[in-house]
């Protein structure tokens, strides 16, 4: 029975031990990796990377680092549509958006987000119903901007958009609980704080170039990349990131509803994060 015993023990430390050292592997991607990087004007950096081996996978992440200073903050903007969809390229360019990505959850039949969603102290849409998976909020104004789980501390913000679920805070993970939506390797869209700066990340998925992240993997990204807060968008087919005068309409990544590895699978949504 001893014999037994000390075999499980011994068998359990292995296994952490190898854990551990995937992760130390997998992190060191994150850290020691050479982005593709430009300057889209001063404050606001784009990073784009392709890993092989990322998580036993390809990988491709775009990241948009938007520095929080007055200036962007006064141009940082909601769009939300009450009842239609529009491709998330389609308003980035009617706003005269420098970036873009796409928001929160929505209606896919007749549009408008699914969870509570403010613009410019309008409320948009009211949560239909709630889910635990919707539980951090995106929250802004000129001043400042904040990615919480607490619904009083956002009231008094303009901007607010209810979506996750909530990955990170302090720099460290948030519990996840074990479901397809969690565990399954999606296209995802995500925020996350960093410093004072804001993050906006895809990951492409749903093609063997990019097979797309866990929400613990996306979590454990965040984590890596140094950032203190963040929270999950909406992803899958919606996951779109877009930049001014780029080729493709400005989609910089490969969205996936068209099941083709391009940038030209944009599905329509109801609601982008972007930047005049």
């Amino acid at each position: 029975m001893k014999t037994t015993y000390l075999s499980l023990i011994i068998l359990v430390l292995a296994f952490l031990q190898l854990d551990s050292k995937a992760q130390n592997k997998d992190s060191l991607h994150i850290v020691n990796h050479r982005w593709e990087e430009s300057t889209l004007r001063e404050g606001v950096t784009w990073k784009k990377g392709h890993f092989k081996g990322l998580f036993n996978s390809n990988q491709i992440i775009n990241i948009i680092e938007i520095e929080l200073n007055k200036k962007n903050l006064q141009k940082l903007g909601l769009e939300g549509l009450p009842n239609s969809r529009r491709k998330t390229s389609t308003l980035a360019d009617s706003l005269h958006a420098l970036v873009a990505i796409n928001g929160g959850f929505f209606d896919m039949k007749n549009g408008g987000a699914v969870d509570y969603i403010k613009v410019n102290n309008k409320v948009i849409n009211y949560t239909r119903t709630k889910s635990a998976r919707a539980n951090a909020y995106l929250a802004f104004d000129e001043h400042n901007l904040r990615i919480s789980p607490d619904s009083i501390a956002v009231i008094p913000f303009k901007n607010v958009l209810l979506a996750g679920p909530y990955l990170l805070e302090d720099g460290k993970n948030i519990q996840l609980g074990k479901d397809a939506f969690n565990n399954n390797r999606h296209p995802r869209t995500a925020v996350a704080l960093k410093n004072h700066k804001l993050i906006l990340l895809t990951a492409d998925g749903r093609n063997a170039n990019a097979e797309g992240l866990s929400l613990h993997e996306l979590a454990d990204i965040f984590r890596w990349y140094g950032c203190s807060t963040a929270m999950n968008l909406d992803g899958g087919g919606s996951t779109a990131m877009y930049i001014k005068d780029q080729p493709a309409h400005g989609i910089v990544n490969y969205p996936s509803d068209n099941k083709q590895f391009d940038h030209l699978g944009e599905r329509t949504v109801s609601n982008i994060i972007y930047l005049k």
